[in-house]
């Protein structure tokens, strides 16, 4: 009874469907580079030299014409190689656009964290003001003690002078 199926548990692949498990990862890598190549200016230029040596070959050459004047086998090769292309590129798009996906998440959640530890610490700072408000700042300690000095300095002038005054009245 325990080798029995289970019920619940859906049937591993048979056949050809074993043979054809594929790295969903790997796919997608190889999508990219085939894209990201597709879409360079080396590509295009190979392309159009390939297009143009079949041209002038079946145009041309009277015996090597593999192709007549229509070039219906060329356009075969363009529709085979479009038709492999665009899944290849729609998947990397799609592979693309859910790395954006997770990186705007993770910029939203930053941007989250940020704006809540500024707030915080303009509330901290709010909160420090009120307290410095209440203590002596360094300016007004700062004007405090020159008022001193200065009242400090006009007594050691009136000190001076007055004895200078009591000299001059004994002489």
């Amino acid at each position: 009874m325990a080798d029995a199926p289970r019920l619940d548990v859906p049937r591993s692949a048979r056949g050809f469907g074993n043979f054809l498990r594929l790295n969903p990862d790997a796919v997608g890598q190889f999508a990219e580079s085939i894209a990201r190549f597709l879409g360079t200016g080396r590509f295009l230029a190979v392309q159009t030299i390939i297009v143009i040596v079949w041209i002038t070959l079946n145009v041309a050459a009277v015996d090597l014409r593999w192709d007549p004047y229509p070039f219906i086998l060329l356009n075969l090769a363009f529709s085979t190689q479009a038709a492999y292309a665009a899944p290849l590129i729609l998947l990397a798009q799609n592979r693309q656009a859910d790395r954006d996906r997770v990186q705007a998440e993770e910029d939203r959640s930053r941007a989250a964290s940020v704006r809540a530890d500024t707030e915080y610490l303009a509330r901290e700072l709010a909160s420090l003001r009120v307290a410095v408000g209440e203590l002596a700042t360094r300016d007004f300690i700062r004007g405090e003690l020159s008022r001193l000095l200065e009242d400090d300095s006009e007594d050691d002038d009136r000190r001076e002078k007055k004895p200078k005054k009591r000299r001059d009245l004994l002489s």
